[in-house]
């Protein structure tokens, strides 16, 4: 049985891990050089950086501080934040990135989903998507949760895997930062139409929301947390232990 991922998310404002409440009221963690280190040494199955700011400042990732980030970090490296080009993509992964992820300048341009498929293959290119309920569905939004895009997330996520991309990372807006829970129907709905890893981000607020993801959505891939695991109230060895005691697969 496949195992079941933990992991950590630095988002990345001006060289420093931020963290807010919908998108908002952003305040200051760590170094994520620092950061990054340690979650490579505690238990996290990979690691999410993105610079949060980048495309809607429409300027480049740090690349400064990933490749000094790169360094301490010994498992999968995912890199997002004003990715917009195929130069984009060669320059994070030069920087020590494993996989690229792509949201903004995906919907700006969907074609380099295909084109960064090819070149660097399925399994470097990750779709990231901020989505909010809007009536009875859920709509994308683009530059950090700033702008409704009109897109529906379900034909959003269908197309850029049918593109090519190799895995899905989705974040609820409507519960980022407010520690109540996963985005249950929101995350059912999307690994309902797509052959290839989903993780989930936004809401989780205790360890038992994590077994909640995973039992109500077994098909969900990983969980993908920021402000318990920086504040330390959860600890990612004691996270899976408690997932391998509720029968959850998860790498000990």
């Amino acid at each position: 049985m496949i195992t079941k991922r933990i992991i950590p998310c630095m988002d990345v404002k001006d060289g420093r891990v931020v963290k807010g409440v919908n998108f908002e009221n952003l305040r200051d963690i760590d170094s994520p050089v620092t950061l990054g280190g340690y979650y490579s040494e505690c238990g996290a199955d990979e690691l999410v950086f993105y610079d949060i700011t980048a495309s809607a400042e429409g300027r480049r990732l740090f690349s400064d501080i990933l490749v000094e980030a790169a360094k301490n970090i010994h498992i999968p490296l995912t890199v997002g934040g004003g990715i917009s080009t195929l130069s984009d993509f060669e320059r994070v992964l030069g920087c020590g990135a494993d996989k690229v992820s792509v949201n903004s300048g995906a919907i700006r341009a969907p074609s380099i989903i295909g084109v960064a498929a090819r070149m660097y293959g399925s399994q470097c290119v990750v779709l990231s998507v901020d989505a909010k309920r809007v009536g009875d569905g859920w709509r994308v939004f683009a530059r950090g949760g700033r702008d409704d895009t009109g897109l529906d997330l379900i034909e959003w996520v269908k197309r850029g895997v049918g593109d090519g991309a190799g895995e899905v990372v989705v974040n609820s807006i409507d519960t980022d930062g407010v520690r109540g829970g996963f985005d249950i129907p929101m995350l059912t709905a999307v690994c309902e139409v797509v052959n290839v890893p989903v993780i989930a981000s936004g809401g989780a607020g205790c360890e038992e929301h994590f077994v909640e993801l995973f039992r109500a959505v077994p098909t969900v891939d990983a969980g993908l947390a920021a402000s318990i695991f920086h504040s330390g109230e959860v600890k990612i060895n004691e996270l899976k232990e408690k997932m391998a005691r509720a029968g959850i697969p998860a790498r000990i």
